[in-house]
């Protein structure tokens, strides 16, 4: 693997609403309109984040008639999300675990009190 390959994928993906565009590509292709509706960005910067995306070979774009359409390029893409948010979860629920042995402690400590 081509680990500056693989950071630079990362770089893309670093932006929260770069991430918020490829989830809502997840299901299909989004015209650019709704696009901005659906991540209330102004024109100009959504154009600069699906650039970002595109030049990363994440998304691609395609006219459908005068509009004009982003899709993933391949199902895997929104793997990498599921992914991400999978590893966040386990860290959630083991934070809620350490809270909870935490708490368990705190009690403990203070019925001995």
């Amino acid at each position: 693997m081509n680990t500056a390959a693989c950071a630079a994928l990362f770089r893309a993906l670093s932006h929260p609403a770069r991430v918020r565009i490829v989830e809502l590509l997840v299901d299909g292709p989004v015209s650019v309109g709704e696009l901005r509706v659906r991540t209330s960005m102004d024109s100009s910067g959504l154009a600069q984040q699906l650039t970002v995306l595109r030049r990363a070979g994440l998304v691609a774009p395609r006219r459908a008639g005068k509009d004009t359409e982003y899709a993933l390029v391949s199902p895997t893409v929104a793997d990498l999300t599921r992914c991400a948010r999978g590893v966040l979860t386990g860290q959630s629920v083991g934070h809620e675990r350490l809270l909870t042995v935490l708490r368990q402690d705190v009690l403990r400590q203070e019925y001995a009190s």
